[in-house]
């Protein structure tokens, strides 16, 4: 037999990590005893369990599971000092490195349990033992002699933990994803949420800090739902700090604005319109010969819509090229290594990301931003959302609606607030 003590802490009844403990080592052909528990008898009390983890396999089983342990929260009692080996040559791991979870990290060090920076699922984790700072990094930002953190020996995880406030909107994680959930309630609490870290985000500001906010992740569904002059509302009211999107968005977006039309289907009437399907061509063409968006706003070309708020104030955009793009847009990073780090650097610093109506870039921006930050992912299709989740941002909520009409009720909500608040 082949054994070892773990540890749980804090809420771990109603965050679900005490199960996933059990789940997980009985799913790797592990077995387990419970050699303490006890219960907070308080809302704000923590709860603590001590499990006992076994092996009838080998040392190595045993240490896999104590892996997938620690990625769920567990700690290991005594823990020994991180181990390290360096990097032969750039982009090149060492064997057995350890690799990420998007949850917040710890390593310890000469005894010191250190931060890690950067959080992000599918990397690694160096450290600099001359200044005692450790980072996440992906592979191709490794470079040789790089101390790279192997095994899984002085690595802390600490997952999010569901909220023990009554009504609060992130109260819903991990609950299953229905249609079925009352979308005005939801969208009231989105609301509240984004208007509470908008007065953060300013008062961020006013000392200096340019950090927080929302970024907000988008398909051209958007547009074609009419949901457009909603999101672009957003942006002049102050409620995005980040736009995270593709070709198609703003494609589309520049469309409505000089023909009225999306994939030429007319935004008003949503009836087709002669030549339409040549619209998005010609938007493309309009701000080729412009120079860019920016270059288009300047020159009055392109006066509304969410471009043009972003634009208009002074709001960060990126928009990663596709295989599938026509064009593209002169503003679009066709580079996806650059684009991907572009895009990191927009959600990593960011209280809530809200993704709307696009899975597979709602996935990519979940690939690479910490689980600290809350997420909405926005959908007409469940689907969307449970892919989202099953491919590691555990932390979203999701909300099956048509975003057209989500956009248009959290851009009320979101006014209703402002005027009560004045």
């Amino acid at each position: 037999m082949f054994m070892q003590e773990i540890e749980l802490k804090g809420h771990i009844i109603d965050s679900m990590i005490m199960t996933k403990a059990f789940d997980k080592t009985l799913d790797l052909g592990g077995d387990y005893k419970v050699l303490e528990f006890q219960v907070g008898k308080e809302k704000t009390d923590p709860s603590y369990a001590k499990l006992l983890i076994i092996s009838s396999k080998s040392q190595q089983h045993l240490e896999s599971i104590l892996e997938e342990l620690q990625n769920i929260g567990a700690d290991i009692p005594e823990v020994e000092d991180v181990n390290l080996k360096q990097a032969e040559k750039d982009q090149c791991l060492p064997k057995g490195f350890y690799s990420t979870t998007n949850h917040q990290t710890f390593v310890k060090l000469n005894g010191e349990w250190i931060k890690v920076g950067h959080p992000k699922m599918d990397a690694v984790i160096t450290v600099d033992p001359t200044t005692k700072t450790a980072e996440t990094k992906v592979i191709r930002k490794i470079k040789a002699d790089d101390y790279v953190v192997v095994g899984h020996s002085g690595i802390r995880i600490v997952p999010p933990e569901k909220p023990r406030e009554a009504g609060q909107l992130f109260e819903f994680m991990n609950s299953e994803v229905s249609s079925e959930k009352p979308k005005e309630a939801i969208i009231r609490k989105i609301a509240k949420e984004m208007f509470e870290i908008k007065q953060e985000y300013q008062k961020n500001l006013k000392e200096g800090k340019n950090e927080g906010g929302i970024a907000i992740v988008g398909g051209p569904a958007i547009i074609h739902t009419g949901g457009g002059e909603a999101l672009a509302k957003l942006v002049e009211m102050g409620y995005v700090q980040g736009l995270l999107a593709g070709n198609a968005l703003a494609t589309h977006d520049v469309e409505s604005v000089l023909y009225g039309t999306s994939l030429g289907i007319d935004i008003e009437s949503a009836n087709p319109v002669l030549g339409g399907h040549k619209h998005h061509i010609y938007a493309i063409n309009e701000i080729n010969k412009a120079g860019s968006i920016k270059d288009a706003v300047e020159k009055g070309i392109l006066t509304k819509g969410i471009m043009y708020e972003c634009i208009h104030n002074n709001v960060p955009y990126i928009l990663a090229g596709s295989i599938r793009d026509d064009g593209p847009l002169p503003d679009v990073v066709t580079d996806s290594v650059e684009a991907q780090d572009i895009m990191r650097n927009m959600v990593m610093d960011k209280k809530m990301v809200i993704m709307m109506a696009t899975l597979l870039h709602s996935i990519a921006t979940g690939n690479l931003m910490p689980s600290s930050v809350k997420t909405v992912c926005v959908d007409i299709l469940p689907a969307t959302v449970t892919k989202l989740m099953d491919r590691g941002t555990s932390q979203a909520i999701g909300v099956v609606t048509d975003i057209g009409v989500f956009l248009v009720l959290l851009a009320k909500e979101l006014e209703k607030l402002e005027n009560e608040n004045k």
